[in-house]
């Protein structure tokens, strides 16, 4: 499906909008409750062990990939990033919703409100915006790479 350029800029530029706001608002959500955070965090028995670590960087990591996503020569990595993340992210959701007893959802703000069935599908459709968004900048650095192949193919025609 070829989509026309300003329209695929306008699209990575909603998803990489949708990120930012969702990581720095998780982000955000967990540093203002930190110590209930750190708690649930803790709760989970695979998490345990690296509490501190989890707890201090996710929400570190979570400004810095919505920071990548905002300068434009980060932009690809903060897509690629924020795609592994949603996919832990959503492992960790389906790990527990099928081999783990009732814990506590360690997100805050609006999706601490979200069952883990509804979180795991928000997770999955988020996985798919990075995905998008990775796709469409592949397509585009194609696309540039296409035709500076060209001019410089012309030009040594006619150099």
């Amino acid at each position: 499906m070829k989509i026309h350029s300003k329209y695929r800029n306008i699209l990575l530029e909603i998803i990489c909008f949708l990120f930012i706001l969702l990581f720095v608002y998780a982000a955000m959500s967990k540093l203002l409750v930190f110590d209930q955070f750190k708690i649930q965090v803790g709760q989970s028995a695979m998490l345990t062990p690296i509490v501190d670590i989890i707890a201090w960087g996710i929400p570190f990591l979570e400004f810095v990939i919505a920071l990548m996503l905002i300068i434009p020569r980060f932009k690809r990595l903060g897509l690629y990033a924020a795609f592994t993340l949603m996919v832990m992210f959503t492992t960790y959701i389906f790990i527990i919703l099928n081999f783990s007893n009732d814990i506590p959802c360690s997100c805050g703000g609006v999706l601490e409100k979200l069952g883990w069935t509804e979180h795991l599908i928000f997770n999955i459709a988020f996985v798919f915006l990075a995905f998008t968004g990775i796709l469409l900048m592949s397509n585009d650095k194609m696309n540039n790479d296409n035709k500076n192949t060209s001019k410089n193919y012309l030009y040594d025609i006619y150099a």
